[in-house]
């Protein structure tokens, strides 16, 4: 019985599928090439305009988190001030995808809903946005290569100074 042992086990794994490997796929079938990068604000640079607002909105006493996007809305920067609220930081990163979505500073959104039946609903109906001031556009000439982001503060108007602060410490730098 012992000799039909490993011969059984043979059998069994075979009839299984695990004893057949299968010809490993040619390499440029493994995988497609990878899609350009978005075009946003170096690491360095996105990083050091976080790290203003999160300056300028302590110097006001305020506790915030700031995000800084790429023009594709990935996350190049997070950063939250000590103290500050998780809704801080999802507020921020949702003001500067909002920014991007539309095209122009939550600010101006935040006006525009007023007026404007279609816009708001459109902003409502998707809880990733949020038109309140308080996010702005990063920009090279007329292409916007991402937005920063900030929440928090008490008042928009506050979040959106923060965010404008971080930009231009940064803005004659991008490339």
């Amino acid at each position: 019985m012992k000799k039909h042992i490993p011969l059984l086990l043979a059998s069994l794994l075979c009839s299984a599928g695990f004893a057949q490997t299968a010809p490993a796929p040619a390499a440029s079938a493994v995988r497609a090439p990878a899609p350009p990068p978005a075009r946003g604000p170096e690491l360095a640079l996105a990083l050091e305009a976080a790290s203003t607002a999160i300056k300028t909105c302590t110097e006001r006493q305020q506790r915030i988190g700031v995000a800084v996007l790429d023009s594709a809305g990935v996350i190049k920067v997070l950063l939250s001030s000590d103290g500050a609220s998780a809704r801080g930081g999802q507020s921020g990163n949702a003001k500067a995808l909002t920014a991007l979505e539309f095209k122009t500073a939550s600010s101006v959104l935040q006006e525009q809903v007023k007026t404007d039946k279609t816009l708001a609903d459109r902003i409502a109906a998707d809880t990733r946005f949020n038109a309140r001031a308080g996010a702005v556009l990063i920009k090279i000439g007329d292409e916007t290569i991402g937005a920063i982001g900030v929440g928090g503060a008490r008042g928009s108007d506050v979040d959106e100074a923060c965010a404008v602060a971080g930009l231009q410490v940064v803005q004659a730098r991008l490339k």
